[in-house]
């Protein structure tokens, strides 16, 4: 370890007893330390003539240092070949880095940036200004863009799931509610992804068909089922975009707007039915009860009974699958799981300046969800899903053989 020969004088001893005292005394430290690192790497002092010299100075730089004990302005060496670069100040660098890469975890996991000034304010012992934290933020856009935007034709995504929520965004000096579409799949070996986000003005068929065009054009490909609530425009999207693919409308949604359109008198006894009509174990059983609960209601409530044959062709997509996989995939629960999280870091901005903003957060969220499921456990065992494939294709091919 390098060791240097530091001096203090009396009028410093002195200083320590006044109010920037400490900070004065540790500026005239530094700069002594700063002007002898530079006097060791040209191997000579001030106006020393040496055979190993091996540079020149040129004057010094002043840069301000913000520490606990007050502001200092420290000089800096300068050659005429510009190379010296003090090993205190590769020391601050990294101190740097870890510290903005720590206020960047904690916005992301929901600490207000004023809570984060707060806490840099006492680790610094100086007042950052309030821009501050959310420049320092815009570092993470290019980690977030560049997940957002990836290719996705490595491998084939049988199942899609997707939702939106409702957040609130700043636009031209205005509050206005944007919807955030958020897509999830599960890809080929099992494993769960979240595909991609996008900021749209609504629900409406234009905004989820970008997400979906976007997704196709980044490589979406195998799609065979797509699960959804039942919003207009989401579902002509799917139909566009997915055509191949069957469509189930989450049971759990269908069972909410069921309920509320059964009196209350009803709930009871009609709850129930309707749960072992999803609960059934093949299609033949499902309708059979679905037959006995339409007799048994028709004229108890007759609103509810409408919806529940409106939808239920649509809620029962999924049982053309092999058992193990309808749990999961006859709801959109787990997109509803995943908004949790997302709402949870939202209510603490509640209103996201821009829409670069929230993509910024919410993103580095979900990123940090992908991550998470991708090295995680595996979410579905596809072989049975491959099974039934690989059958479907032979019986095509000897259809059209014969």
């Amino acid at each position: 370890m390098t060791q240097y020969q530091v001096t203090v004088n009396s009028e410093n001893v002195q200083d320590l007893f006044t109010g920037d005292g400490l900070a004065r005394l540790l500026e005239n430290v530094l700069n002594q330390v700063l002007s002898a690192q530079a006097q060791e790497y040209i191997g000579a002092g001030p106006y020393e003539r040496t055979e190993e010299r091996q540079g020149y100075r040129n004057g010094y730089r002043s840069r301000e240092l913000k520490t606990r004990i007050g502001k200092l302005t420290l000089s800096i060496p300068r050659l005429r070949d510009g190379s010296f670069s003090p090993e205190l100040f590769e020391r601050m660098q990294r101190s740097e880095q870890a510290l903005v890469l720590s206020l960047m975890e904690m916005v992301v996991n929901g600490v207000s940036t004023r809570k984060v000034n707060t806490v840099v304010e006492e680790l610094c012992g100086t007042e950052f200004p309030k821009s501050t934290v959310s420049d320092l933020c815009k570092k993470l856009d290019p980690l977030v863009e560049a997940w957002n935007g990836r290719n996705l034709s490595g491998q084939e995504y049988p199942f899609v799931l997707v939702d939106a929520l409702v957040i609130k965004v700043r636009r031209n000096k205005r509050v206005r509610m944007h919807s955030l579409l958020v897509a999830t799949g599960v890809n080929e070996t099992g494993f769960r992804e979240i595909l991609g986000i996008k900021l749209g003005d609504s629900e409406t068929e234009g905004s989820w068909s970008e997400l979906f065009k976007w997704l196709k054009d980044r490589g979406l490909k195998g799609v065979d089922l797509v699960v959804s609530d039942s919003h207009k425009g989401l579902v002509a999207a799917i139909e566009k975009h997915f055509g191949g693919a069957s469509w189930q409308r989450c049971q759990t949604h269908l069972m909410r707007n069921i309920m509320d359109a059964c009196p209350k008198s009803q709930w009871p006894q009609l709850h129930p039915r309707i749960r072992m009509i999803f609960d059934a174990s093949d299609m033949t059983t499902a309708r059979e009860l679905l037959a006995k609960t339409v007799r048994e209601f028709q004229d108890k409530a007759s609103k509810a009974i409408e919806k529940l044959e409106e939808g239920f062709e649509d809620a029962m997509a999924v049982m053309a699958l092999p058992v193990r996989y309808r749990k999961k995939l006859r709801t959109t629960n787990g997109v509803e799981r995943l908004n949790e999280e997302i709402r949870r870091r939202e209510r603490v901005i509640r209103i996201f300046p821009n829409e670069e903003s929230a993509i910024r957060l919410l993103g580095a969220v979900l990123m940090e969800k992908d991550e998470e499921w991708t090295c995680g456990r595996m979410y579905m065992n596809m072989e049975e899903y491959r099974i039934m494939k690989m059958l479907k294709e032979d019986t095509s091919m000897q259809q059209r053989a014969a």
